[in-house]
């Protein structure tokens, strides 16, 4: 299980990297893994505003469908445009090729509430 150690990750298995003011979001190698083969995503309107934990989004795989949530609030700056007609990607790369917003934080102390790497993995360990 690969979990980088510059993101942080939430109990629902997304994870976020911050640069300046701004995140990139998207979900966990734990996730994908479980989801097995992924077969469709659906994302959000550049310009919606969410909070976090809002749902950002909709990933299907052939054994299950699970909603993508905000790690944090703020306003959607980007979507990846490659991943609904390329959602194996998500399979293939999801720290890399595979992320799935852009947010501009409105509020960085958000932040504090997710999990390390140390503790993600530790997480996971537990669910098995």
């Amino acid at each position: 299980m690969n979990i980088p150690g510059d993101l942080k990750y939430t109990r629902d298995d997304e994870w976020i990297r911050v640069t300046g003011g701004e995140g990139e979001i998207g979900i966990t190698d734990y996730a994908q893994d479980h989801l097995s083969d992924i077969v469709y995503v659906e994302l959000p309107e550049v310009g919606k505003v969410v909070n976090s934990h809002d749902s950002i989004g909709t990933i299907e795989s052939v054994k299950a469908a699970a909603d993508i949530y905000s790690p944090v609030s703020g306003t959607i700056t980007a979507v990846n445009e490659s991943l609904p007609d390329s959602p194996e990607l998500v399979n293939q790369d999801p720290y890399g090729r595979a992320w799935m917003v852009r947010i501009e934080l409105s509020n960085p102390s958000e932040l504090d509430a997710l999990m390390d790497a140390a503790a993600y993995q530790k997480y996971c360990e537990e669910r098995g």
